[in-house]
């Protein structure tokens, strides 16, 4: 179940959608530093839009934080799309054909040390799971 925001937390998103984000977008379009990025489809729009995020790569594809919670729309656009979307992971695209939930202490070790720590201390305990299409699972 989606929770809903409040005023607060909308109007912080909007914040960080308008000022860091296009920071962000920029480092991990060029594949710099920490950041990946989400292109989802909107489910009313059917605009594809790009989200950056922090991502720890794993066997299965790609374990995400979710530092805001199921309400943000990056989240709800995959759910929507049945998982699908894609992450480009230091400048390569990797599809992306599900979203499942992650333990708590599978998400943390996905990020490893120090990453896990500050995750822990900031007491995170939302993990998904963003499951890398491969040819067996893309199907005939």
């Amino acid at each position: 179940m989606t929770r809903r925001m409040g005023p607060i937390k909308r109007a912080w998103l909007w914040t960080i959608k308008h000022t860091l984000n296009p920071l962000t977008l920029r480092m991990a379009r060029q594949g710099f530093g920490p950041f990946s990025l989400v292109r989802h489809t909107g489910r009313k729009s059917g605009t594809v839009f790009e989200t950056p995020l922090i991502l720890a790569r794993v066997p299965d594809g790609f374990v995400a934080e979710l530092t805001y919670g199921t309400a943000v729309n990056w989240y709800r656009n995959m759910v929507a799309a049945h998982g699908h979307g894609t992450v480009v992971w230091h400048g390569r695209p990797y599809a992306i054909d599900g979203v499942a939930p992650c333990t708590t202490e599978a998400g943390l070790a996905a990020f490893g040390p120090p990453a896990s720590v500050v995750l822990r201390m900031l007491r995170r305990h939302e993990f998904r799971l963003l499951h890398e299409m491969t040819e067996e699972s893309s199907g005939p």
